[in-house]
């Protein structure tokens, strides 16, 4: 099967934020059982909360169409890069699409600028995504009790560690 192609997304398009929200939701939802932690924001957010958010996305679209995976992103002030999320839907896991949509994202689109995200600090698929990819990893941290954070930075300054995460 061949890869899929990286396209922008417009949330404005109906089908286009329903798809991003059911894989969102299911993609948190594995990730919630990987980390122990039931309460991630994400999985508590409704179709126009995901909508409204400042965010910039970008889509993994296979063959026939089907979205199998997105990024969304959030232009800092500085001219750095926050990785809001990065979500696969789990019929398209173990197949390279969050490597394919991070590294895009990385040559493309965020080319030699500061680069943040965190994800859960249990959830190793991610963490050794983000490691593998050159991330930094920076200090975890806890945002509410029962849930640990890893933090990373690549680009300019990610020796250095997160600024603001």
């Amino acid at each position: 099967m061949p890869s899929p192609r990286i396209r922008p997304l417009d949330l404005t398009d109906d089908a286009t934020a329903r798809a991003v929200h059911r894989i969102g939701l299911a993609a948190y939802a594995v990730e919630a059982e990987l980390i122990g932690f039931p309460g991630i924001p994400a999985l508590g957010e409704s179709l126009a909360q995901m909508r409204a958010q400042d965010l910039n996305w970008v889509g993994a679209v296979g063959e026939g169409g089907e979205l199998a995976g997105f990024l969304a992103w959030e232009e800092r002030a500085d001219g750095g890069v926050c990785i809001d999320r990065l979500c696969v839907a789990p019929a398209w896991f173990r197949r390279g699409v969050a490597s394919l949509l991070l590294r895009h994202a990385l040559t493309e689109l965020f080319r030699d600028r500061p680069v943040e995200v965190t994800t859960g600090a249990a959830n190793t698929p991610a963490v050794t995504l983000y490691a593998g990819m050159g991330f930094t990893r920076g200090d975890d941290f806890s945002p509410v009790p029962g849930l640990t954070m890893a933090s990373f930075t690549s680009g300019p300054g990610a020796a250095s560690g997160p600024s603001g995460v």
